[in-house]
């Protein structure tokens, strides 16, 4: 059973294709932010002059034929609406070519059960940390099987505070791994830390990091920054995973590719005797991978829209979306 899956939230065009539970191929293009960030049109043109190539790529490595593809999936959301409608439009395309059906899926559950997969875990706390998402999460089963949010960001994901930052600052690309590394040789600075149960917030933080900027040295500000918003997290989900009494420890999204993150976390789950999981960093970029893996979940599980519903949703909220598998 050969599905395709398409992401297109935000900078990545990503195609991936998901046989039986494994990932075929996993091809992608992104668009270059540079110094400037994303606008959104320009970054949906960029996502349609490359959809075709993304598409014969990720047919080749999986030594695929189209004809053979038997569901489409593709991101519905949570997204930049110009970038999820190419998705959205291209994956209509070939299930209205190929008369398949089509799998509309939450980008948070992408990242999320694409972890949990490579971790070889059931049923772990999550922490879900990416562009414009920072949640704490568990899987409930009622009235449906979903992830309940336990805490989350009361303003911006940790993500685009960081690349909030790098363009402030004028890194280039304005990324979240280029103030990683300028982070390696700094020293600490006293900046907020904003934490209320399991949640937190990173606008206060972001603000006075900006606000010293030309009077604190840039490599200070980046380790202080990356340092204070990583511990608010760890503090949040080592609550979560006390207050919930789960012996494992997930985490998933752009911001897993940080190992300094990765290393703190891994510190919670030893205190606590809970194993520890992450996706390798090609999945945790965003990704047509995972996409096709909800897919085909989904797909077994009977789960279709019909082509004339099917849509996008730019605030798809997590716990919204019911979980297969």
């Amino acid at each position: 059973m050969a599905v395709l899956g398409i992401e297109s939230s935000a900078h990545t065009f990503g195609v991936g294709i998901a046989m039986d539970g494994n990932i075929l191929s996993n091809e992608k293009e992104m668009y270059r932010i540079g110094k400037g960030g994303m606008i959104p049109n320009k970054v949906a043109e960029f996502h349609i002059d490359n959809a075709a190539g993304v598409i014969d790529r990720a047919l080749e490595e999986a030594s695929i034929a189209l004809r053979e593809i038997e569901c489409i999936g593709y991101t519905k959301g949570p997204g930049m609406g110009p970038c999820l409608q190419v998705g959205e439009l291209t994956a209509k395309m070939l299930a209205a070519r190929l008369r398949v059906p089509i799998v509309p899926v939450n980008h948070g559950i992408g990242h999320i059960e694409i972890a949990r997969h490579f971790a070889g875990q059931n049923d772990p706390v999550v922490l879900y940390v990416s562009g414009g998402n920072s949640q704490i999460l568990k899987i409930d089963a009622r009235p449906y099987r979903h992830y309940k949010v336990l805490g989350e960001t009361m303003d911006i994901g940790i993500g685009n505070m960081f690349d909030t930052f790098a363009r402030g600052i004028g890194l280039d690309p304005a990324w979240g791994s280029t103030v990683e590394k300028a982070a390696q040789n700094g020293g600490y600075v006293e900046l907020p830390y904003t934490v209320k149960g399991m949640d937190f917030s990173f606008t206060g933080l972001l603000t006075q990091a900006l606000r010293l900027s030309g009077s604190v040295g840039r490599e200070d500000l980046c380790f202080s920054l990356r340092e204070i918003s990583f511990s608010m997290l760890c503090e949040t989900t080592e609550r979560a995973l006390m207050l919930t009494d789960s012996s494992e420890l997930c985490v998933c999204g752009g911001v897993a590719q940080s190992q300094r993150l990765r290393e703190m976390l891994g510190l919670v789950a030893k205190e606590h005797g809970a194993s520890f999981g992450f996706a390798p960093n090609e999945f945790n970029a965003d990704n047509g991978g995972m996409i096709a893996f909800v897919a085909e979940r989904m797909h077994r599980g009977n789960y279709h829209v019909p082509i004339e519903r099917c849509g996008i949703l730019q605030r798809y909220r997590i716990e919204e979306a019911v979980v297969f598998g």
